[in-house]
Order: C-alpha cells, then sequence, then structure tokens
C-alpha cells in the first residue's frame, strides 16, 4: 500500500486542536529572515557580539516542554506530589540542549529558565520541583562532561492566560565557527537514527520515548473524559468537544505493550537528551558527518527542512514504541499522520558514509543507547522524503 503524496503540513486532527506539527505559518515568515552565518544549519548562528571575535559565533535558542506541563499538573492534582515537575523542568532544558547539539555546541551553554504559571493552581511547591529538577539535570550533565550553567530566569503569575503552567527555557553559547556542523547534508550518505526509548546508562528509568512534542495530541487522544470535568482549566474549551481528552484511559492505567509502564508514566517520561553521546561523536568522528537532526517539531518530516535536492529514504525504521501503538489505536489517526506528529522511535539522525555507521551505532550502544542505520539519501530534483513502514509508504515533500 502507498499512500498519496502529501504536503508535510498536512496534520487535520493535530491542528483541529489549535496546534501545527510543522508552523507553516511562522516559517512563512522566519524564512525570510536573515539566516546567519551558516544558513541550512539546524539553529540560527550569529556573528559573536558577546566577544567580537571572527573566529567564534553565538546561538540563542529558545523552546520549553509545551503541554506536558498539562500532563505533569493533572498527575500533580491526582496525587499530590509536584516530584513530577522535576522531570519537567527536564524536559524544558533538553529541548533546548538537544537543537542546540546538532549545530556542535556541547559546552559551556549558560541554561535560563521562565515559568508562566496559574499561581493558585500551582503554588510555591510546583516552582521549587521545577527549580530542583533543572539543578539536579544540570548537575548530572556536568557529572558526564557536559558543561550546562543555570543562569536564574522568571516566574510569572499569569492566571489569566492560563489554568495551569507553561515551563520554557533560553540556552545560550560561544562556539568557534570551525566547530560548527552546518547540515550540508550530502546524497549517498546513510541516516543513523538513535532510539528514544529504552533506558540509556544516564537514565533513572525506562523511558517510553514520547519526549516533548506532539503531547497535545498524546494527552487527549489517550485520557478520558473524566479529566475534562475534574480539571476544567487544563485544556481549550473552543477545541472541538469530540477531540478534547476522547481517550480510553487514566493516568494509573497500565499502558498496553507488556513494558510494566503506567499510561501517565509513560506520558510523562523525561525527555532524552543524546548530548554526551554527540559530546563523543564529534570528537571522534566530527570530520565525517554531513548533518545532525532532531526530529522534534515535524517528527520523521523534520528532515525536509535540511539539505537541497534529496530524497531521504527512511526504510529501516526501529519497531514502533507501545506508547505510539496506543496513541495510533485510541485516535485512529493514520500513519502519516503518526509519523509526523510523533518522532515514533527515534529522535535523532546522524548523516555520514556508509562505512561510518558502525562506528556511530557503536558509540550510541555504550551510552546504552540502541542505534541503526534507518534509511539513506538520494539525489533528487527538491527534496522530499519517503517513510517505508510495515503498513506501507508514506511520501512527504515540503
Amino acid at each position: 500500500m502507498t499512500d498519496q503524496s502529501t504536503p508535510a503540513s498536512a496534520s487535520p486532527r493535530y491542528s483541529a486542536r489549535g496546534v501545527s506539527a510543522e508552523k507553516q505559518d511562522v516559517h512563512r515568515v522566519v524564512d525570510r529572515l536573515d539566516q546567519g552565518l551558516f544558513p541550512g544549519s539546524f539553529c540560527k548562528v550569529t556573528e559573536d557580539v558577546l566577544a567580537g571575535s571572527d573566529a567564534h559565533c553565538n546561538i540563542i535558542h529558545a523552546d520549553g516542554s509545551g503541554t506536558k506541563s498539562v500532563l505533569a499538573y493533572l498527575q500533580y492534582k491526582e496525587t499530590g506530589s509536584p516530584e513530577v515537575f522535576k522531570g519537567i523542568a527536564q524536559d524544558s532544558i533538553v529541548m533546548n540542549l538537544d537543537d542546540l547539539i546538532c549545530v556542535g555546541a556541547t559546552q559551556d551553554i549558560l541554561i535560563s529558565n521562565t515559568i508562566n504559571r496559574n499561581a493558585k493552581n500551582c503554588p510555591g511547591e510546583v516552582v521549587q520541583a521545577l527549580i530542583e529538577g533543572s539543578e539536579t539535570f544540570i548537575a548530572t550533565m556536568r557529572d558526564l562532561g557536559v558543561n550546562l550553567i543555570p543562569g536564574g530566569g522568571e516566574t510569572a503569575d499569569v492566571g489569566d492566560l492560563t489554568g495551569t503552567l507553561t515551563v520554557d527555557s533560553n540556552a545560550v553559547v560561544r562556539l568557534p565557527r570551525a566547530q560548527v556542523v552546518t547540515n550540508s547534508i550530502q546524497a549517498g550518505h546513510v541516516i543513523v537514527g538513535l532510539a528514544s526509548f529504552g533506558q540509556c546508562r544516564y537514565e533513572q528509568t525506562l523511558n517510553s520515548g514520547i519526549a516533548s512534542n506532539g503531547l497535545t495530541s498524546a494527552r487527549h487522544e489517550l485520557l478520558s473524559s473524566y479529566y475534562a470535568e475534574a480539571y476544567p482549566e487544563s485544556y481549550d474549551h473552543s477545541m472541538p468537544k469530540d477531540l478534547a481528552y476522547c481517550g480510553p484511559y487514566r493516568l494509573d492505567d497500565l499502558l498496553p505493550g507488556g513494558t510494566g509502564e503506567t499510561v501517565g508514566g509513560a506520558l510523562l517520561s523525561p525527555t532524552r537528551t543524546y548530548a554526551p553521546f554527540v559530546r563523543d561523536l564529534l570528537k571522534d568522528m566530527g570530520t565525517v558527518i554531513s548533518g545532525l537532526i532532531h526530529c522534534s517539531g515535524g517528527a520523521q518530516t523534520k528532515c525536509l527542512k535540511f539539505g537541497h535536492d534529496l530524497h531521504f529514504i527512511k526504510d529501516n525504521l526501529f519497531p514502533v514504541p507501545p506508547i505510539f501503538e496506543a496513541i495510533k489505536n485510541a485516535s485512529k489517526s493514520s500513519a502519516h499522520e503518526m509519523y509526523q506528529v510523533f518522532n515514533m522511535g527515534h529522535r535523532l539522525e546522524v548523516y555520514l558514509p556508509s562505512s561510518e555507521a558502525p562506528s556511530v551505532v557503536a558509540l550510541a550502544q555504550e551510552h546504552g543507547i540502541d542505534a541503526r542505520v534507518i534509511g539513506y539519501t538520494e539525489a533528487h530534483d527538491h527534496n522530499k522524503l519517503s517513510l517505508r513502514t510495515s503498513v506501507g509508504e508514506t511520501i512527504f515533500y515540503p
């Protein structure tokens, strides 16, 4: 079975909830702006205005945990324990960090956090857990040789804007220009994918692989109407009623698939960082890598934004982790939408010659991360993606 070729912007259930996997309206504006020193790099790279060195550059980045913070809020209200927010602090930092590593930044990254909360629903113990979670994650990274520097932050009480809270971060780094990964992805290279699931050597528990993208859909597709009734402050009431908390599960139900995880535990798995692996990768193999892609917004279609005149062929993907199977089964979503919204099993891609792939896989396994060659690139007259899975082939274009 082959799905009809489809623009990577089509994601109907996601869009109906007021979110966009591809943010096409944003890109129509920002793509016309100055693209920085290395157009095509994963993050915008600017001149070194901090020290004025022609040999260096600056990168500033902003991202956050998204609506995963609302899931933490639901768990907090159900259990009374603010500990769940420590993972949300990690999510917010990693969504910045793992974009930055894709331009080669793995050291001396300054982090600032912003918490926007409804103080009535999210009191001081929530803020305390978020701050402690940030400090713990930063200390863990430092112990693993990735130096993150806490730079303070801001907590804003904005109860008229949110019924719960949002948790965002900013990151700033100064980098030698010679170390920048420019994402000049070449035809004839293979794609090594690094698993988003399992338990790597610096994680304390099993990771479902969900990360921090697509959580609006994941929350509403899996969780039952109980949460709409009990916590009306946790969602937008202009959303179609049949898309709001329309799933079959409660947070403490077991996730199908035999992993032993609860639905809540799987949805709230802290986002894995690949920073320790990329630090070692760039040190050992930086000269042979043509690209690094963090499969965040846009998930498996993210690659379409990088390189020129390439056909990305992904034909050896990881088995789909149980969390994504549960979302697909509950929502009856197409493979097209699932692979566009969710990472579906791998969240980092390394592009390089096929002869070097075994070394990348071996290095990932040293960190306890499963890895495999998931595809390859070919020359084409425009960027195109073919996903070949057990349910057929889906073709995307920008």
